[in-house]
């Protein structure tokens, strides 16, 4: 195989390869380094990337392997991480000017279990400042590979691109209003966001405590449930981790969805934030689970419609209370959009933030109540395929009503995204599912049936 046909393996066809030595995790990072330097100037996805670090990694990799101590499907896969977690050696920047030479001496508990799992970290994917706000970038903006005039999508914006141009086989995301399913959709990936409280957030740089979570950004269901199995689990060092075996996702990915009760979620859909080709997107791929044997039905949770106004309050409140120092003491150094929104969060009435939490303990119950009549609830992921660069140099993302992530992470409960059509124009569109807390297999075995049934994940963006 030639070095230049690697970056386009899944995951598990690369695991396939490294674990019967067809492919050397030094073949593979250097495979993936190759690209990188070679195309990242047009899509801008890392801040920092840690070649040294990647290939020495690599090295140790291959003689483990050679040694007969092969770890598993990460062992030798290059992957990419966001700038939101600790790095020990790697520059850390959390896109911001405060961090901008931050270098931490401990790494994150995901990025060490990537590690632990044999996986190699390639760098640190671009972000906006802090993972606040929807297209504030303090470095470089990402491009969709997809339309290179077009934005990836929110926080994550730099894992969405790095891995829809293979330049990554697989990336960590965090998502606390829809960060990793949001650019998952508009490039056209795979983004799970787990239940809280299955990954620790242990060296995270954090937003809302109650809501951030990280997980996967993948090209397959397959691949997502494969890195969700490494970075999940308990750890001592995040209190709000589940102290529970981790299962083995992949087994999960069995195609049988038959007898499985769907639910359409009426709010969501049927609205005028979501564009005709979007809608009719989605209501097709509810046709498609039909077929595979699940009933599907329209649901309606009533405040599904306020989950963003809701997410605002807590995104004004809770990062500007984690930030309270720097707003302080240097609210010059945050970029415009960022530094209003942590300026209006500090002084935000309490009664305010006190009616946002209370309409979120009601909306969860909704949601609890929908998911005991139905298995997994789905709606459309985004409301608009990607959108110029330009429309998010004004405004925050939390007020783009075009998001529909944000129910589930109100609830807590795990979704994903997968790609379930394209528009004219020749752009994702994103179908979630969501399920109940601790339901992770069953978004993913939803997830795999539709995705196996259909032929949307195997397009690939033009520019790459």
């Amino acid at each position: 195989m030639n070095n230049e046909d690697i970056p386009f393996l899944s995951v598990a066809e690369l695991s396939a390869q490294i674990k019967n030595r067809s492919v050397s995790p030094m073949e593979a990072t250097q495979a993936y380094l190759d690209r990188i330097d070679s195309f990242d100037f047009k899509f801008n996805s890392y801040l920092t990337v840690a070649r040294n670090q990647a290939l020495e990694a690599a090295k140790e990799a291959e003689q483990a392997i050679a040694d007969g101590n092969y770890l598993g499907p990460m062992h030798g896969i290059p992957v990419a991480v966001k700038d939101q977690f600790l790095s020990k050696g790697i520059r850390s920047t959390g896109g911001s000017k405060f961090l901008v030479d931050f270098v931490p001496d401990y790494d994150a508990t995901v990025i060490a279990n990537l590690k632990k799992a044999g996986a190699i970290v390639l760098g640190k994917t671009n972000l906006t400042e802090f993972a606040i706000g929807g297209g504030f970038q303090r470095y470089s903006t990402p491009r969709n590979p997809w339309n290179l005039d077009l934005y990836s999508g929110s926080s994550s914006s730099g894992s969405g691109a790095a891995t829809a141009a293979h330049l990554c086989a697989t990336s960590l995301g965090e998502d606390t209003g829809g960060s990793i399913r949001f650019p998952a959709s508009w490039c056209g990936l795979v983004g799970m966001k787990p239940s809280w409280g299955r990954v620790s957030r242990y060296g995270v740089m954090g937003g809302v405590w109650s809501m951030d979570t990280v997980g996967p950004i993948s090209r397959s269901v397959e691949d997502a449930a494969i890195t969700l199995g490494v970075i999940a689990g308990h750890d001592p060092q995040d209190p709000y981790t589940w102290d529970i075996p981790v299962p083995d996702y992949r087994e999960a990915l069995t195609g049988d969805i038959r007898g499985l009760r769907v639910g359409l979620v009426t709010e969501q859909t049927h609205t005028e934030v979501v564009d005709p080709d979007v809608k009719e997107a989605v209501i097709k791929a509810t046709t498609v689970l039909g077929e595979l044997g699940a009933m599907v039905e329209e649901v309606s949770v009533p405040l599904s419609r306020h989950s963003m106004l809701i997410t605002i309050a807590l995104l004004a409140v809770e990062p500007a209370s984690t930030h309270r120092e720097w707003v302080r003491e240097r609210p010059e150094d945050y970029l415009w959009g960022n530094r209003i929104q942590m300026l209006s969060g500090s002084i935000l009435p309490a009664q305010a933030y006190y009616k946002a939490q209370k309409l979120r303990t009601m909306l969860r119950q909704e949601v609890l109540q929908a998911l005991g009549s139905y298995d997994v609830l789905v709606m459309p992921t985004v409301g608009k395929t990607a959108q110029s660069i330009e429309s998010f140099s004004q405004g925050t993302l939390m007020r783009r009503p075009y998001l529909l992530t944000s129910t589930f992470n109100l609830a807590n409960a795990p979704a994903i995204t997968i790609p379930c059509g394209f528009s004219e124009d020749g752009l994702p569109i994103g179908l979630q599912i969501g399920a109940k807390p601790g339901a992770d297999e069953t978004v993913l075995r939803v997830a795999h049936a539709y995705e196996q049934n259909t032929d949307w994940h195997n397009r690939r963006p033009l520019t790459i």
